[in-house]
């Protein structure tokens, strides 16, 4: 049939399946009639229960119906389709104009009625109308997936964007101290939380290791929020890790010169309104002394070793573009064996007890925190939610002595010693706990710092080499050829320190090996999944924390009972 129907609505209709139903056989001659070439493709069916089937058996694209059908009238058949297609176009045909069935229809979402006795001009108009409404429908649905597709495009390039700068902070943070403790005139534990609220952090820390005996700490915290803090932050910390780095090479460290560069350097950076708090501190463990330049910073948290609590408040204001002298100064710390440095985002962050900040909180929870596993558990249980950036560096000065030494074992480097050292530390367990999954994750750590002092240390195989071997199924045969000439040993000890309500259990495994750069292990940390370190990884992860010494021959790890 010949129609004036927009030429671009005909290619259109030229592409849809239409569903005809109707009971009677002349009305659908005459559809057939209509929309024959108009069409892809016409479907008829015989009362509204054989058209719910078919629209729910086929791909329909327009709907013609009936009213008045056997079986299941057009309504009834409406309401069915409606329950699983609340937008696909329909056209009602009736000769009943009765008002309740057009609110009805309404009700149902009719796109178009057509009046009996069926004009074959009117129902043109009618499929041309929904037509539209469908071109119109399909224009809209591909907008909105443009901009949904735009939109996860930008979004992925934001988190790229994101990651980029968070992996960019993380470079600029520095801990020399990573799986690494001080192990010369005293014997102290350094441990780190730093967790920014967003990926632009107004925080940043540096834990850099001078020498043997002197060990630098910084907290950086850009007052203010967004980018320009952050930038402060991220440029400060930056600057005072490259001078450290230049001091170091050329052994001319010095705090208050290292102030006054850093100064120096970032008044110009600074806005006029603009801010940093930031703490400069060296701890000297041969000297037991403590010097500081706290600019507007929270205090310092000090443990005595009869548990009573020492604070050092800021020497001076805010560093900022005018600030032009700086007070440095210094307290003993001979008989203090804990310390804690933190950003304001700890102590202002609201708590679950009504109208209190965690400032209030902080002082008993660090007394009783050994780690800094306690003290994060302690700082999440009394908040909602995190409300700030949160730095905080936690030391705790081990006395490991033989008064708290009750069982030490020393081994010798075979594969079969390393049977005995897992049985050994196993039956030692036995005797500590009955909480199985805690003697089990203990074992779990010993048997692999354990084989890393046999393997690595003692006999000197590299990690590239074990590998090789590994691959070439040679490994274990490498081993007992290795150990026939070694006659170096491994020394594991056990201590017990009481803290608080708590007991812990230090182990310790030295061997005569040549140590390693302990400065590796940050990367591999990084780097979980390779499998150089995996061991160390999920000794950690099974742990209170893993710490070499200095040279890498000896380990430390905590448990808590």
């Amino acid at each position: 049939m010949q129609s004036n129907i927009d030429s671009s609505v005909l290619d259109y209709l030229k592409s849809l399946t239409l569903l005809c139903v109707e009971d009677n056989k002349t009305t659908q001659l005459l559809y057939d009639a209509i929309f024959e070439g108009l069409v892809k493709k016409i479907i008829f069916a015989n009362n509204g229960e054989e058209g719910y089937q078919k629209f729910y058996d086929e791909d329909i694209n327009i709907i013609i119906a009936d009213y008045d059908m056997p079986v299941l009238n057009g309504i009834d058949m409406i309401k069915k389709i409606r329950n699983v297609d609340k937008d696909i176009p329909i056209i009602l045909v009736s000769a009943i104009q009765d008002i309740d069935v057009i609110v009805q229809a309404l009700q149902l979402n009719v796109n178009n009625f057509i009046k009996k006795p069926i004009v074959a001009i009117e129902v043109m108009q009618a499929i041309e109308n929904v037509s539209k409404l469908l071109i119109a429908n399909n224009y809209i649905k591909e907008q909105r997936e443009k901009r949904i597709r735009e939109f996860e495009k930008k979004e992925k390039y934001n988190s790229y964007q994101e990651d980029l700068a968070f992996s960019k902070e993380l470079n600029i943070v520095r801990n020399d101290f990573y799986y690494h403790m001080i192990d010369n005139q005293c014997m102290a534990l350094i441990d780190f939380f730093y967790k920014p609220l967003d990926v632009l952090s107004g925080d940043a820390y540096s834990v850099r290791k001078i020498n043997d005996d002197l060990a630098f700490y910084s907290i950086v915290d850009g007052m203010g929020k967004g980018l320009s803090a952050s930038l402060s932050s991220m440029l400060m910390t930056s600057y005072v890790n490259h001078t450290i780095d230049q001091m170091k090479k050329n052994s001319n460290f010095n705090l208050n010169n290292l102030i006054e560069m850093s100064l120096e350097y970032i008044r110009p950076i600074l806005l006029d309104e603009e801010a940093l708090s930031i703490d400069f501190i060296t701890i000297d463990c041969k000297k037991n002394t403590i010097n500081y330049a706290k600019f507007a910073m929270p205090s310092i948290l000090m443990q005595t070793k009869d548990a009573k609590i020492i604070k050092i408040k800021s020497n001076n204001p805010p560093m900022s573009k005018y600030t032009k002298e700086v007070n440095l100064s210094y307290c003993s710390i001979e008989n203090i064996s804990k310390f804690l440095f933190y950003s304001d985002g700890v102590i202002e962050n609201n708590t679950i007890t009504k109208d209190k900040q965690y400032l209030e909180f902080i002082e008993n929870d660090f007394l009783n925190s050994f780690s800094k596993e306690d003290m994060v558990n302690n700082f999440l249980r009394r908040t909602y939610l995190q409300e700030d950036d949160i730095t905080f560096i936690i030391i705790n000065q081990l006395d490991l002595t033989s008064n708290n030494k009750f069982v030490e074992k020393v081994f010798q480097s075979t594969l079969d010693a390393v049977e005995e050292a897992n049985d050994w530390y196993s039956n030692v367990w036995s005797n500590l706990s009955n909480n199985y999954k805690l003697a089990y994750n203990a074992g779990v750590v010993f048997s692999e710092l354990f084989m890393n002092a046999y393997e690595h240390g003692n006999l000197g195989l590299d990690a590239e080499t074990k590998h090789k071997l590994l691959n070439d199924n040679t490994y274990f045969a490498k081993l007992e050829e290795m150990q026939k000439d070694c006659t170096k040993s491994i020394t594991a000890s056990l201590h017990t320190i009481e803290h608080a309500t708590n007991r812990y259990i230090v182990t310790t495994i030295k061997d005569e090996g040549n140590g390693f750069d302990t400065k590796i292990l940050s990367k591999l940390f990084k780097k979980s999944t390779s499998f150089n370190g995996r061991g160390i990884y999920i000794s950690k992860k099974s742990s209170m924390g893993v710490y070499y010494n200095g040279s890498g021959n000896s380990v430390l790890f905590l448990h808590k009972i």
